[in-house]
């Protein structure tokens, strides 16, 4: 054995171990009294299958509920929970090893996070809803709708995380690449997991903005200090190592009923090619594609996402009385929208 190779193993067994120490040493923030952002905002928690999720309502009106995406938490829609508070009962919720909910053991997939929430609306008897989610977010709320929940009366989703075998994360920036490549190695996944630093997930977090700038500094703190907590790296590798579960959720996007909106950012992670994908799936669609907005569009644009929104629950409202903006035939394709030069369906 070479000089050159046992130093390697041993570098390697010295990070290894010293990845343990770097975990162990770690600090678990303290989960917040108040939101920062809008601490007239209760904060609650609900037991759903013995385990604890965080969520907050706020408002009256028709119910909506917004759905984060991938390591993030609800805090993703400060930007636009006050404004839709002022005609919707807005609820945002963490789900489970993210944010400030409880971490269970768990595959992390598709149906993993599908059932959680279907559970979230069963226990506090939310009717009538449109779901609003980003990213897997977009997607749970299109499994959902697929899956004919009683509950649900129309869709947003926004930048659908449900392409590339679930491998898109790695589109955002280097450390993003890094850690969805580590991730699926034994052993290396959870020694480069245990390694994080703050560094290295702001640089992952603002590679989902189109913006770098649109993320708050507070937030990226929290986000970056929720990852110390007992237990939640494993739950993120076990996510993505069952990702591909995301795109192969798709197939119910067919047996969709009620009015969806696909939004996208023209800066999101997906291709043009994965985009029209979804739209080509579902029956009762239309499209958006807004300017300067990247996955993170609750943060880059929280104007034309609130705006969005408010014409999604319009729609679920005219569907009952037999007229909606989603009736007759589709509108043009994603690619179309984006090549418009009078930017028809463009935000």
């Amino acid at each position: 054995m070479s000089l050159f190779l046992v130093a390697f193993i041993a570098v390697g067994i010295g990070l290894w171990l010293l990845s343990f120490a770097a975990e162990a040493l770690r600090r678990a923030p303290k989960a917040p009294n108040a939101l920062s952002w809008a601490p007239e905002i209760p904060i609650a928690y609900v037991d759903v299958d013995g385990f604890k999720l965080r969520y907050i309502r706020a408002g009256r009106g028709p119910n909506v509920v917004l759905l984060h995406t991938l390591r993030t938490q609800l805090d993703l829609f400060q930007g636009i929970i006050p404004g839709l508070a002022q005609h919707f009962t807005v609820y945002a919720v963490d789900y489970p090893g993210h944010g400030f909910s409880d971490i269970p053991k768990g595959r992390y997939d598709a149906d993993f996070f599908a059932r959680f929430i279907e559970r979230f609306l069963d226990v506090l008897d939310l009717r009538d809803v449109t779901l609003c989610g980003v990213s897997i977010g977009g997607a749970l709320a299109l499994i959902l709708a697929g899956r004919h929940n009683a509950r649900v009366a129309g869709v947003a989703a926004i930048n659908p995380y449900d392409y590339a075998r679930g491998r898109g994360l790695g589109r955002s920036s280097l450390a993003g690449w890094l850690i969805t490549a580590t991730s699926r190695i034994p052993i290396l996944g959870e020694t480069v997991m245990r390694l994080r630093n703050f560094t290295i997930t702001k640089a992952v977090l603002r590679g989902g903005v189109a913006n770098s700038e649109s993320i708050p500094q507070e937030l990226l703190k929290e986000m970056y200090e929720v990852g110390n907590r007992s237990g939640h790296y494993r739950a993120f590798i076990t996510l993505l190592r069952n990702s591909a579960s995301w795109e192969s959720a798709t197939k119910v996007y067919g047996d969709i009923k009620v009015p969806v909106l696909l939004v996208w950012g023209d800066k999101d992670w997906s291709t043009l090619e994965e985009r029209e994908r979804d739209y080509g799936r579902i029956p009762s669609v239309e499209v958006v594609t807004v300017a300067n907005g990247g996955h993170f569009l609750p943060l880059d644009r929280p104007d034309a996402v609130e705006r969005q929104i408010e014409l999604v629950l319009h729609s679920a409202e005219t569907t009952e009385r037999g007229a909606s903006r989603f009736s007759g035939k589709k509108p043009r394709p994603p690619s179309a929208v984006r090549n418009s030069n009078t930017r028809v369906g463009d935000e």
